[in-house]
């Protein structure tokens, strides 16, 4: 049998779209109110905490004052809101290191099994099964490494390796090859039938080999069908849109191409080359309108990926995020700090500049960055880092810096349900939070 993720991964296709015009609408999008462009979201995740004292903001005299991490955001300051104290009260501290704090985007009790995995369907997973019925792609889910296969203190390593779960028990799929993530989002469709004949490939040749496998193997398995159920619902909503289009009805394209090429097989040679390529796909999904949710992993959680390119910094994120006081360590994580913000804030920067009429795609957006420590060194998620860049499409004001640390009911789910209601959905209760964060 000569099946693999990458093989299917590959020959996904879906319909190329256009970007965004303020005078038509994509076709299957929902009718635009005054012409208005569709809301995005985001949220960006980087493992191994932060160094905490330099991460954060204040308001002063002249609007919202940046800690060193955070000042590469500062040509978009107006855009940014920093929130300090927000946290999930269901982790499991004291035990299982970082695995437990995986629960970012779902907010409850990550189960502590080394056979199966339960973290719950988290926040960007319920949106895309909202807006989906509006774009090709109902979400992408986007990462730079594989996951890892092991356990700790009574907790299965594949918990470092996800943060979007499309269901309680099933880790959402995360395409780490910018080749594969490119061609889901904007190949030309030719693939379709070929695709239909490998997922029925897949499905028969699965059958069989479960019998075969262990424990181990079958959760890898299934981490691998739940895959390619993904991809049967890709290639279902692009013939969808296929269709109509042909039918002569809604979008009259006039640009065919996306605005950069294809990137090359395989995985960027510098992890700089890597994120900086992931940042560019998404932000041409969200400019064509490809997609409207999307989760984009930095670094698995654990993570060791370095940045030769930072002068004098050798080690690993994971290496250096327990720095012990150690003064050269700890300068070396914070350049690394830095230079994943400043990586994020480029991108930020880039949305900014994408002009949607009334508005800017930042704008329209909300993009979150966040972690599942705190402190990477100390293993506390007692508060979390986040940032929130974008206005919602005018619904957020930025430029501000929220300190809950004394609110009994500072739980970051607060801030899920506020993101979600600005996505059209509304939940009376997510995760452990029962109201919505005034933002």
């Amino acid at each position: 049998m000569n099946t693999s993720r990458r093989r299917f991964l590959r020959g996904t296709g879906v319909a190329l779209g256009l970007p965004w015009f303020e005078s038509i609408s994509a076709f299957g999008a929902e009718p635009a109110k005054n012409n208005s462009a569709p809301r995005r979201l985001a949220v960006c995740f980087t493992g191994n905490g932060v160094n905490p004292n330099h991460w954060g903001a204040t308001m002063g005299a002249k609007g919202i004052e940046f800690a060193n991490s955070l000042r590469p955001l500062e040509p978009i300051k107006d855009k940014v809101a920093v929130f300090k104290g927000l946290w999930n009260p269901t982790t499991v501290e004291g035990e299982g290191g970082h695995y437990p704090k995986m629960n970012v985007l779902s907010g409850l009790r990550v189960k502590k099994t080394t056979t199966d995995v339960e973290v719950g369907t988290t926040m960007d997973q319920i949106v895309a099964a909202h807006t989906g019925r509006f774009t090709p792609v109902p979400g992408i889910v986007l990462g730079t490494e594989r996951p890892s296969y092991s356990t700790d203190s009574g907790f299965t390593s594949i918990y470092s390796a996800y943060i979007s779960w499309s269901s309680p028990t099933t880790p959402a799929p995360k395409e780490i090859f910018p080749q594969q993530a490119f061609d889901q989002l904007f190949d030309d469709g030719s693939k379709r039938q070929r695709d239909k004949s490998i997922l029925d490939l897949v499905l028969e040749d699965a059958k069989g080999l479960r019998t075969r496998l262990s424990v181990r193997d079958s959760q890898k398995l299934d981490e691998y069908l739940s895959s390619v159920r993904e991809i049967e619902k890709r290639v279902e909503q692009a013939e969808k849109i296929s269709q109509a289009e042909t039918g002569g009805q809604g979008w009259h394209p006039s640009v065919k191409t996306p605005t950069i090429g294809r990137p090359a097989a395989g995985i960027p040679a510098s992890s700089e080359e890597h994120l900086r390529l992931m940042f560019e796909i998404l932000l041409l999904a969200f400019q064509m309108d490809r997609t409207r949710v999307a989760t984009f992993m930095l670094n698995n959680d654990l993570s060791n990926m370095r940045f030769p390119s930072l002068e004098g910094v050798s080690s690993g994120i994971h290496e250096l995020s327990h720095h012990a006081g150690d003064e050269t360590r700890l300068a070396h994580y914070q350049k690394v700090n830095e230079f994943q913000v400043k990586l994020w804030a480029e991108f930020l920067q880039k949305m900014a500049a994408t002009n949607e009429g009334e508005r800017s795609l930042l704008d329209n957006s909300m993009i979150l960055l966040t972690s599942s420590l705190m402190d990477g060194n100390a293993h506390d998620s007692k508060q979390l880092p986040v940032v929130l860049a974008g206005g919602g499409g005018g619904t957020i004001k930025g430029g501000q810096a929220y300190d809950l640390s004394n609110d009994p009911n500072r739980k970051l789910c607060r801030l899920h349900l506020a993101l979600m209601d600005r996505m059209g959905v509304q939940v009376g209760k997510f995760g452990d939070a029962e109201n919505a964060l005034a933002i």
